[in-house]
């Protein structure tokens, strides 16, 4: 069963979704060589509290941060540290997620710090265009794996376009979100279209997917939370929380003025 909101209870969710997005925008805007993942930490958290929200990671089944903040071959939930500072060069990935009101805004970026390689920048923006592939495949009547073919299409696109046979990671994507980060559906991001629930208005989801420049074997370092690319390839993760309306997808976390 797949959570449907009222109209009201949208509203409270693109509050949250502001809340993040305001929050992404200033850990953006600080995320620069020698400025380290702790910082950034620090700084999501003060935001998110400053907004009379709550940051939806931190203690979450024990998670020590209110961001996920992943570097270069780091895929998702790399832990914020003093000792990770960033270089010229460097691709970070930051999940940030924060309640308000008792509703959840989820949002990704993947960010270039300083001077990064061509490759890496296509990586990044492939993984965003198939973010928003499979948003636009939000569709009320749709199915659920409409978008996991959406974004799945984009990406091998993406790769044609580029000369490059990106890397899916299967093991992770979206998610059903609203009182709870994370609700039923689990949302592949590789499928065949038409399968699954059909969408409904009111209906949330967050789309995430996440490419690899090399393979798509992962594995999980010994701090329990952070997984990396098994091959050493760096990696890029967007994300969007995102609405079905009549309308079409309405995305929560996207900035005020998108």
């Amino acid at each position: 069963m797949i959570e449907v909101k009222t109209p009201g209870e949208l509203e409270a969710m693109r509050a949250a979704g502001l809340v993040v997005a305001r929050t992404l925008a200033a850990v953006r805007a600080t995320a620069k060589p020698g400025v380290s993942t702790a910082e950034l930490d620090e700084l999501a958290e003060q935001t998110i509290r400053d907004a009379g929200a709550v940051p939806s990671f931190k203690g979450y089944h024990g998670f020590p941060a209110s961001i996920c903040a992943s570097v270069n071959e780091q895929i998702v939930h790399g832990i914020p540290a003093k000792t990770q500072v960033l270089a010229d060069g460097d691709l970070i990935s930051v999940d940030c997620g924060a309640i308000l009101d008792g509703w959840h805004g989820d949002s990704a970026v993947t960010l270039a710090i300083g001077k990064v390689s061509d490759a890496d920048l296509a990586l990044s923006a492939a993984t965003e265009a198939a973010m928003w592939a499979g948003i636009e495949a939000v569709t009320a009547g749709g199915r659920l794996t409409d978008i996991s073919h959406a974004v799945q299409t984009a990406a091998e696109r993406a790769g044609r376009d580029d000369g490059v046979d990106y890397g899916m990671i299967v093991e992770y994507g979206g998610h059903g979100i609203g009182r709870q980060m994370h609700m039923d559906p689990f949302l592949p991001n590789v499928g065949k279209p038409g399968k699954g629930p059909r969408l409904k208005p009111g209906m949330a989801l967050a789309i995430e997917p996440m490419l690899t420049g090399g393979g798509g074997e992962t594995r999980e370092l010994d701090d329990g939370w952070t997984v990396v690319t098994a091959d050493g390839s760096r990696a890029a993760h967007w994300e969007h929380t995102v609405a079905v309306t009549e309308d079409g997808p309405w995305v929560l976390t996207a900035p005020e003025d998108a």
